[in-house]
Parts: structure tokens; sequence; C-alpha cells
């Protein structure tokens, strides 16, 4: 069964005051407003972004760092960043000197394969041209020797090792490109493969000393990212104070302004509202739906599901009459793409605040709507 609606509109004398406001002042408050709020919103999503990458993040330390440390442009203004950088800077030379001294005693390891009787057709690089080896560098991608580990061991120009474990990867590269380039029944293939067997013996009493200080320096780049963590929930936390600081005294400008409409606004005429009901029988059933909601939300005591619905217009606010009128206007121009809402529209009454177009009004009401919804609620 279809809601039926019934208009009642007292016939009461016309109200004319027409007081004069000035809009184009109001307009340019409802812009500011509308402009500070915005900014607002993107800092709230913002906040909202941080705490939910965090609440991912704490799956594991890599999950961490990669959620926190993606924006080093933002984390840069995080308090206390600039400790975190230094401290993180200190603690990677430590670390860096504690890599070399592992890397210095695993220089014993090297000493003892490359003093073997069978490492001199490792020492130095394959003389491809001396030796008439056309096809190497099409079986061999990457060449590897003794001494080119050594150099790189020893150099101070940033192309130094910086891990053991890349060591480890030259070394063994050297025994396996001599294994691959020759056949497995030729002298230089045994001697590799017997070196690789004594090197990867000697390798497996090493590595204790390599996992202890890898896992060392992962507990301590946890702990720094977690310092660096809490210094960021701690600055979102202040901003969302912040943010509940200015989001306030965006409520009570609101309140402010509302208070300067409804002074500066001339009270609905009589016609005006007979309008509004003749407008409201034409809408669509899903906008009269909308429009009653308006009515409701003003009104607690107003029900707008009842299979009829009797709306008295003189019972309403101003607040809800004038969000009615720029509604319905709204509504029939979707509808009609024409002129019919000339009779709504009442040319002849300008209203005072004219010069704000008509969605702005409609955001200032549902504006209003809110605050007067929270403020009957908490009265």
């Amino acid at each position: 069964m279809e809601e039926e609606l019934i208009i009642c509109v007292d016939a009461k004398t016309e109200d004319n005051n027409n007081n004069n406001a000035d809009g184009d002042d109001i307009g340019h408050k409802v812009d500011d407003l509308f402009t500070k709020v915005d900014k607002l919103e993107q800092r709230v999503n913002e906040i909202e972004q941080f705490f939910l990458n965090a609440s991912k993040a704490q799956s594991g330390s890599a999950s961490v760092k990669s959620s926190f440390l993606k924006d080093k442009d933002k984390i840069k203004h995080v308090p206390g960043y600039k400790k975190y950088q230094q401290e993180a800077e200190r603690k990677e030379a430590v670390a860096a000197k504690r890599m070399q001294d592992i890397m210095r005693q695993f220089g014993s390891v090297l000493r003892q394969i490359t003093q073997h009787k069978w490492a001199w057709p490792f020492m130095q690089p394959v003389d491809v041209e001396a030796l008439g080896l056309r096809d190497y560098y099409e079986v061999i991608d990457r060449p590897m020797d003794f001494s080119t580990i050594k150099h790189q061991m020893e150099a101070k120009d940033g192309t130094e090792y910086k891990h053991v474990r890349d060591i480890y990867s030259d070394v063994w590269l050297v025994f396996s490109n001599a294994m691959k380039y020759n056949d497995d029944k030729s002298d230089v293939h045994g001697m590799a493969k017997t070196l690789l067997e004594k090197f990867e013996e000697k390798w497996l009493q090493f590595v204790p000393r390599v996992t202890e200080e890898e896992k060392r320096r992962e507990e301590e780049e946890a702990e720094a990212l977690l310092s660096l963590q809490r210094a960021q929930e701690a600055a979102h936390a202040k901003m969302a104070r912040d943010l509940s600081n200015k989001l306030y005294e965006t409520d009570m400008r609101l309140e402010e302004l509302r208070e300067i409409v409804v002074k500066k606004c001339r009270k609905m005429s009589i016609k005006d509202k007979r309008n509004i009901g003749i407008a409201l029988t034409r809408l669509c059933p899903e906008d009269l739906s909308k429009a009653l909601d308006i009515v409701t939300r003003h009104n607690l005591s107003f029900q707008s599901t009842a299979a009829e619905i009797a709306l008295d217009i003189d019972a309403q606010s101003e607040s809800t009459l004038w969000r009615l009128k720029y509604f319905v206007k709204d509504a029939l121009y979707g509808q009609s793409k024409n002129d019919a809402l000339c009779e709504v529209s009442n040319e002849a009454n300008v209203n005072p605040i004219k010069n704000v177009v008509s969605k702005r009004k409609m955001q200032i009401c549902n504006a209003l709507a809110k605050t007067a919804k929270k403020r009957n609620q908490k009265g």
C-alpha cells in the first residue's frame, strides 16, 4: 500500500519580514568553513591510514619497516626522527665494524684454501687468449678468481665487501666456474671439486658466528624501528587531539553561522509554504521519502513510514522549511528539466542570501540538521 501524503497549511497572515542580509559575506564564511572542513577531513584520513597501516604491520619487522619507512619525507617531520636517524647511523657503523671483524676472521679460512697445493689454477683470472678458450665467455657468465676476491676485500673505495656471505658466494663461484667449464674427468675439474668440498666444511664451522651477527643486527633494526613507530604514534595521537579541538571549534562556528542565517533569513511566507506543499505532491516516491526524512531529522516524533502521513507545514521549523524548499526545487528540476518549478521558487520574494548557491545552502542545512540532532539528543 503506497503512502498517502496530506499537506496541512494554516491560512495565517503572511509575514513579509524581509530583512536585508549580506549574502556575499555569508557566502564567503560558508566557503571558508567548507575549505577548513576539507582540510580537516584530509588530516583525519591521514591519521586513519597511519593507524590502519600500523595495525597491519604488526605481523613482522619486515612489514613494519615497509610501512613506517615507505614515505621518508613524512617520517622526517616526526618528532624524534633526527635522534632516531643518528642512533640508527651509530648502530649501523658499529654493526659494520663487527662484520669487518668477521670478514677478517674469515680471511684465515681463505688462506688455508689458497695455500693448498691445488689452488694455483684459481689464483689469477683465466687467460682466455693465451689458453685459446674462445667459448669461455659464452659458458661462464661471471668469471671469478682469488686475486679479485683479495682485491675487493682490501678495497677502501666503496666497492669492498659489506657482508661475509658475499665473499662466500664469490669463492663458491671460483670453483663452480671451473667445474662448469672443464670436463668432469679433467684435472682442473677434480681440483676445483676437492677444494670446494674443503671450503664448504670450513664454512659450515664458520656459519654460527655469521648467523649470530645477523640475528643481532635484525634485533637492533627491529628495536630502532619500534622506537620510530612509537614516536610516530605519539605524533599522530597529538594530531588526533588537535583535530578534535579544531572540529569542536568548527562545530561552534557552524552553530554561530546557523544563528546568523536564522536571523538574516526572512520567515517563510504562507505562499512559500503552500508552494512547498504543492511541490511535495509532485515528487517521485524516492524523492518524497528523502523529503520526509528531512522533516524527521528535525522532528523525531514525526512518523514518515505510516500509510497515511499528515504533514503540518506550519509546525515545521524555519530551517526545515528552507531545507525542504531547496530540496524540492532541485528534485523537481532533475525530474522535469523544465520551468515547472517557477510556482515553487516564487521569484517575487527574493531570498536575502540568494548569492549563496543552492548546493551550498543544502550543505549548510545538512550540517545544521546534524548539529540540531546532536543537540536534541544531548538535551
